[in-house]
């Protein structure tokens, strides 16, 4: 009896095993970038394929991103008009990486610019009634030229200001990706979209955000 209920507290005593426990489901929205545009093995060398290796098997990071895509409903291309919106909430995430805005810069669909707060926040609630995920917003990487239309000077003065308060005031947190793709253009061959190593930045520094969050 006495044996019996010494393995029994050994039981209760003993942390929780992770075996059997349902991975972290990461659901990574965006654009081109996302999607892995321009990159030879883009199965593998984008961002959120490689973001996925360095998370690890108690991860499991999907691709959501399509290319063209805005966050600006009254965009060319509305990204929360897609199918593949619909899946990626369906998906359930526990995390939630966004990172939309660099097709906005467009003039053409930039003049709506001042319904980019409004948009990004309907886009955040969106993923809130399915459930409480993290969600992260990230800064457009740095974009070299103005090719397509699309400019580094909109990001900067009016994608990043408008990113920085909507974050504030739904209480999610940032992921800086301008800064450290700036500088680099080397590193994005058609000055918007990163090579396999451009792609493995912007992996890395999701990863920091994601691991550094966990830890606290």
């Amino acid at each position: 009896m006495k044996i019996k209920l010494l393995f029994l507290l050994i039981i209760l005593v003993l942390p929780p095993t992770t075996e059997g426990k349902e991975p972290t489901r990461v659901a990574c929205i965006g654009n081109s970038i996302t999607y892995g545009y321009g990159l030879k093995n883009r199965s593998e060398e984008c961002y959120p394929a490689v973001l996925g290796i360095m998370l690890g098997e108690n991860y499991t990071v999907e691709n959501f991103g399509i290319s063209a895509r805005t966050l600006l409903n009254k965009g060319d291309h509305p990204y929360m008009q897609e199918k593949l919106f619909t899946e990626a909430r369906a998906f359930r995430p526990d995390i939630v990486i966004i990172k939309l805005g660099t097709n906005d810069t467009k003039p053409h669909n930039w003049k709506y610019g001042k319904e980019f707060r409004k948009d990004l926040s309907a886009l955040i609630d969106s993923f809130r009634c399915e459930g409480n995920p993290r969600i992260y917003l990230c800064y457009p990487a740095t974009v070299y030229g103005t090719k397509w239309g699309i400019n580094d000077s909109t990001i900067v003065h009016g994608v990043i200001p408008a990113i920085k308060k909507t974050a504030r005031r739904k209480k999610v947190k940032i992921i800086d990706l301008h800064t450290p793709t700036s500088g680099m253009p080397e590193n994005f061959p058609d000055r918007v979209h990163p090579n396999a190593n451009g792609a493995r930045i912007l992996a890395q520094t999701v990863y920091q955000a994601i691991t550094s969050e966990k830890k606290r």
